[in-house]
């Protein structure tokens, strides 16, 4: 095992290679950074070019684009407000804010280091438990997707914020847009009202741009005298703003718990195949603000707000590979387009995909590790220069991101329609923004929709009964899981107030107990009988105590007083 390991560590380090996985991790950070041009367009760029070169050589290039492309998304989403990539689009909720708040330097510090520890700890399960992972995703059925996304639509609730009401509707239009256009199984089209363009649907990309990048570009230069300033105001500084390192580190540190919770659900997502970075941001966000002990402060540019969805988003890459290597399945389009390339080498991943192929197996291992330290040493060189761009006035700014978001809309199909979708949805997504709508539950409903109906459409073509959906362990899973994300706001809304919020966590920690009952194996049943000896502790204390509330606060004031 060492010898390989060894010879894998002499092929990626070699000269060559190390010289590739730059230009790759710097590409892939450029197309992040560039609205409209996904990762999966690069992966698929890349890959003529590695024709000519070695296994080892031509992955390692790809992997640093995929890399570098998911970290690369969070410069353009903090500093326009303009999600480079989908699994960058929870980044804009806080980094945003925190940018134009005066804190550019601390907002793509806390991001970067976020994508690398997230990566790295990624990278770490990727080398100890990726067979065991792998299985995993086996286990998914179409029923089991389906309620995995339900789980994810609840998010929606707690992106409303105060205004609980409009975020419905809002989520309930993303819903309906995903429906526009010919239906996948079924091929019925659908509110195309006899226009042809419409039955290819929306894309979701200039759907995307449109709402996020276009409706704000038109907020931000709607007045004149906004329009002729800078983006950011850098007044009271000496015109330099510098990326913090140091104190991103200790932030990120100090709230270790989120990076750890994060990273694992991005994990998790990457090994299930087809849900990628566009859901494992987003689930990332909604978990961080539920455990958090201040949410209304969520979306208003707090730290928490960007660790979890930029360490989530990378650390599904490494979930991804997982997929790839060990079952020989994709976990995404991207891992989808390198397992192209390797069959193009005459490999075939597999179950013994490891023990039969050690050398590039470790090098795929080595070179995942390696690209993330490439990626911070890039990022430290490109944010300088992304930096600059905070001092455009923004009208000319405005102007060359809409071009830049045209071309790359337009680059997607190739088809003037897709410009039309995108002049489209930034006009209503203005008019929106207008009327107090929050825009992201629309994208959460435009990206979760459609998964959410071709896996129903499968589910019931292969059997219609509904009970499916509730003996499947994974299904029931993430069924109980949805129905107290939906109650949770109200949870924490009425937490230390009434008392029917102290049997809140006690039937959710039972309810998860079920379905770990209903899988195979030793270790979930036990597993599912601790969070039942969990469940019965905390009812008995509660009862104990007479279930009585106590107000969130009074246990630190009797410490003060004792």
């Amino acid at each position: 095992m060492l010898d390989h390991i060894l010879y894998a560590f002499s092929d990626v380090f070699a000269v060559w290679n190390l010289a590739l996985m730059t230009i790759g991790v710097t590409a892939g950070l450029i197309a992040g950074a560039i609205p409209g041009f996904t990762i999966a367009m690069a992966i698929v760029l890349t890959l003529p070019f590695t024709f000519g070169l070695s296994p080892v050589e031509g992955l390692a290039t790809m992997i640093g684009v995929f890399v570098g492309g998911l970290s690369g998304g969070l410069m353009s989403g903090m500093l326009t407000g303009i999600p480079g990539t989908p699994s960058s689009i929870a980044t804009t909720f806080d980094g945003f804010p925190l940018a134009r708040g005066g804190k550019p330097g601390f907002a793509l510090g806390l991001g970067v280091w976020s994508s690398f520890f997230g990566g790295l700890i990624s990278a770490v399960l990727l080398v100890t438990l990726a067979p065991s992972l792998a299985v995993i995703g086996l286990e998914f059925g179409p029923w089991d997707y389906f309620s995995l996304v339900l789980f994810a639509l609840t998010i929606t609730a707690s992106l409303s914020g105060e205004n609980l009401m409009k975020g419905m509707i809002a989520g309930a239009l993303g819903l309906f847009i995903g429906t526009v256009g010919e239906d996948e199984v079924n091929g019925v089209a659908r509110f195309t009202f006899g226009i042809d363009d419409l039955e290819s649907g929306f894309s979701f990309l200039p759907v995307l741009i449109g709402l996020f990048a276009f409706s704000q570009l038109l907020s931000d230069i709607q007045d004149r005298v906004k329009a002729r300033e800078p983006l950011m105001d850098l007044s009271g500084t000496d015109g330099r703003v510098r990326v913090e390192h140091l104190a991103a580190i200790r932030t990120i540190f100090s709230r270790w718990t989120n990076l750890v919770r994060s990273s694992l659900i991005g994990v998790f997502t990457g090994v299930l195949p087809a849900a990628g970075g566009s859901i494992s941001n987003i689930l990332a966000y909604d978990q961080a603000k539920k455990a958090s002990k201040t949410p209304e402060k969520f979306g208003t540019g707090i730290p928490d707000g960007i660790i979890a969805p930029e360490s989530s988003n990378n650390a599904t890459a490494g979930g991804a590979l997982i997929t790839m290597m060990a079952l020989g399945i994709p976990g995404d389009i991207v891992t989808a387009v390198m397992l192209g390339a390797l069959l193009i080498h005459n490999v075939q991943p597999s179950p013994t995909f490891i023990s039969d192929n050690p050398d590039l197996a470790y090098a795929i291992f080595i070179a995942f590790f390696l690209a993330h330290f490439i990626m911070i040493a890039m990022q430290s060189v490109t944010l300088k220069l992304f930096l600059l761009v905070t001092r455009i006035p923004m009208y000319v700014l405005a102007a060359v991101i809409l071009a830049y978001c045209a071309i790359g809309v337009f680059a997607l199909n190739n088809i003037v329609y897709d410009i039309w979708v995108l002049f489209f949805f930034g006009v209503a997504g203005y008019i929106l923004r207008l009327l107090g709508f929050p825009l992201a539950p629309i994208i959460l409903g435009v990206v979760l929709g459609h998964v959410a109906e071709l896996n129903l459409s499968r589910a019931l073509s292969i059997d219609s009964d509904l009970m499916l959906f509730l003996s499947r362990p994974w299904s029931l899973f993430f069924l109980v899981v949805a129905a107290f994300s939906i109650a949770f706001p109200w949870y924490q809304k009425l937490r230390g107030t009434q008392s029917w919020t102290l049997a809140y966590v006690p039937a959710l920690l039972a309810g998860v107990a079920v379905p770990m009952f209903m899988m195979e194996g030793v270790v979930r049943p036990i597993i599912g009988v601790a969070l039942l000896a969990v469940s019965a502790y905390l009812l008995w204390r509660s009862a104990k105590a007479g279930w009585k509330v106590a107000p969130e606060g009074d246990h630190e004031v009797h410490l003060e007083e004792t």
